[in-house]
């Protein structure tokens, strides 16, 4: 005896499905321009890294927690096993931001750039070893020209370098990539094949607030009390970057190759280099914009074949709703 099914309504929750979670290039990529604000937010705050990371994640729990309640009562709870490896990953997040503003301070904001985005090389090698997730030629050919816009952007060439103590700056920058890898793959492991897009971020933007506490007692430099002109811009930063940013691309990590989710997140420095024009009146060289173009010219090329096929998976999945519906009757 078959079931009956309703055409027109499998087919549209297909679609519906689709729309909710297709196009993660597109959502990785505006998640990428929203959380590019962040070194604008941070400059505009002018606190310590370990406040400014403590901050930035505990503002924006309140938010996130309301939508992991709503997403909950929709989808049901996570299991205990992804809620802990959310908060690993929130931990690494910590290490990454705090490690991150060090790097800008011992090496320069240029050569932190260079080495805080190494993250891709990291990602695409670890990927590789652990999930067998193997890099296409496309993102080997574009990755060399996506670096190298980045090294342009960061002022690195026909500009001036500063730092306090560039070697521990450069260690500081490769541990932060290194951390960011690790936050970026577990994030993406932990996602399940349920849509706990906020539960997740949630879990680890808590274990990013307890792992700022625990490294700012440890190594000092964080602060509770900080002046409202600082609370304001930390505000904006919560809701812009750890929110709005990490919902976008949380809910397309596990929709996207881990290489080629990391490789977008690279077009970070290049918004940064328009916010900081527009904002802070920066003006960017013509070096750096040459840079920006590199950048997103190379990520475009690298991620246009991901697009296509999510696309054509999109179809096949309305496809099959269509042939389910037809066996049936």
């Amino acid at each position: 005896m078959s079931v009956p099914y309703d055409e027109t309504v499998l087919t549209a929750n297909v679609r519906g499905a689709s729309r909710l979670t297709g196009r993660p290039v597109a959502r990785a990529a505006l998640g990428a321009a929203c959380i590019s604000s962040s070194a604008i937010m941070v400059t505009l705050a002018h606190v310590g890294p370990a406040t400014t990371a403590f901050y930035r994640c505990l503002l924006a729990l309140p938010v996130l927690v309301l939508l992991a309640v709503l997403e909950q009562r929709r989808y049901g709870p996570r299991p205990v096993r992804r809620r802990v490896s959310a908060w690993l990953a929130g931990l690494l997040l910590a290490v990454d931001l705090i490690l991150w503003n060090h790097s800008i301070a011992d090496v320069g904001a240029g050569v932190a750039t260079v080495l805080g985005n190494l993250q891709v090389l990291f990602v695409a090698v670890l990927a590789w070893m652990l999930f067998r997730e193997r890099p296409t030629r496309r993102y080997l050919i574009m990755l060399p020209v996506v670096l190298l816009g980045v090294v342009l952007v960061s002022g690195l060439v026909g500009g001036t370098t500063a730092g306090l103590n560039p070697i521990a700056g450069i260690g500081y920058g490769v541990g932060t990539s290194v951390a960011y890898a690790g936050f970026l793959l577990i994030l993406r492991q932990t996602a399940g094949p349920a849509k706990h897009i906020a539960g997740q971020l949630a879990d680890a933007t808590a274990g990013a607030v307890a792992g700022s506490v625990l490294l700012g007692l440890a190594f000092g430099g964080l602060q509770f009390d900080v002046p409202w002109h600082s609370l304001r811009w930390l505000l904006i930063l919560a809701l812009m970057s750890q929110t709005l940013g990490w919902l976008l691309i949380t809910s397309s990590l596990p929709r996207l190759p881990a290489a080629v989710s990391s490789l977008l997140l690279l077009l970070q420095p290049a918004a940064a280099l328009v916010l900081a024009d527009i904002v802070l009146g920066e003006r960017p060289t013509l070096i750096q914009v040459l840079g920006a173009g590199l950048v997103c010219a190379g990520v475009l090329a690298a991620t246009w074949s991901a697009s296509v096929r999510q696309q054509a998976d999109d179809s096949v999945a309305v496809d099959r709703a269509q042939a389910v519906t037809a066996n049936s009757t």
